[in-house]
């Protein structure tokens, strides 16, 4: 079963990278038979996530709002550099915000390796606060982190709890550092992504704590994000690998640590 759920993730990336696959790619890359490929086509378009058509398979319009878990996470290796930068920030005790996002899951990971590693973390650990129930899995069974699940509507295309009632508890919670995952950064207008709930609820992280950090690789700088999460007035620093000269120059003014990594 869990080579099943590789196979089909991996044809899936596929599909989306490219536009669509045969059952004879899926054969020579997987190892697989023709009937396999062709169940596991036909599994993946029960599902609605791929068309089926003759001799293989093509992406369809709901593609592009799959799960985290089934995208293709652009940028990797520098979201995987950022993540164990930002992890490094995290002391003993901490109350730590994530919302949900690609950047944030990786900080997750780099969380959890990095408080079952330093022994400070055996005689304190830390809470992390989360809208995104894939953070919340992935952390569930590290004894050294409690984890706090905001309440809310959950969207299945993102894996994140939004509505009011995130908003609810996240008044009501005090945190020493958000890490905030977004989809594009407009020097002149503030954060971006791209639905109006989760801009909000993660308007309501930024609310409840002392210090906020933008996690984004340098691609949010050119990407267009079509809600508004905050101006730059809430954000401390930005984490990311490279910043050009103007938008450094425009971040810093408004008293913005940008940090590299």
């Amino acid at each position: 079963m869990a080579y099943q759920s590789f196979r089909l993730t991996k044809i899936l990336d596929l599909v989306l990278e490219n536009g669509s696959i045969q059952v004879e790619d899926i054969e020579t890359l997987l190892g697989v038979s023709p009937a396999t490929a062709r169940r596991d086509l036909d599994k993946l378009a029960s599902q609605q996530m791929i068309t089926r058509v003759r001799g293989g398979a093509v992406a369809n319009p709901l593609s592009g709002d799959l799960p985290l878990r089934y995208r293709p996470v652009n940028q990797g290796r520098i979201k995987q550099r950022l993540a164990k930068a930002a992890a490094k920030m995290v002391k003993p005790g901490d109350v730590i915000g994530l919302n949900g996002g690609t950047t944030t899951t990786e900080v997750s990971r780099e969380l959890a390796l990095r408080v079952a590693k330093d022994s400070a973390f055996q005689r304190q650990g830390i809470t992390v606060v989360t809208n995104a129930i894939n953070i919340a899995n992935e952390l569930a069974l590290r004894p050294q982190i409690k984890v706090i699940v905001v309440g809310g509507t959950l969207r299945p295309c993102s894996y994140e709890v939004v509505g009011n009632m995130s908003g609810l508890v996240l008044d009501n919670l005090a945190m020493s550092r958000v890490f905030l995952a977004v989809v594009s950064i407009d020097v002149n207008r503030g954060l971006f992504n791209d639905d109006l709930l989760e801009a909000e609820t993660n308007a309501d992280f930024l609310r409840s704590a002392q210090r906020v950090t933008v996690v984004a690789d340098s691609s949010k700088f050119s990407a267009l994000g079509t809600a508004r999460i905050c101006d730059f007035a809430p954000i401390d620093e930005i984490l990311t690998d490279s910043v050009e000269a103007h938008c450094l120059e425009a971040l810093e003014s408004y008293g913005i640590e940008v940090l590299t990594a």
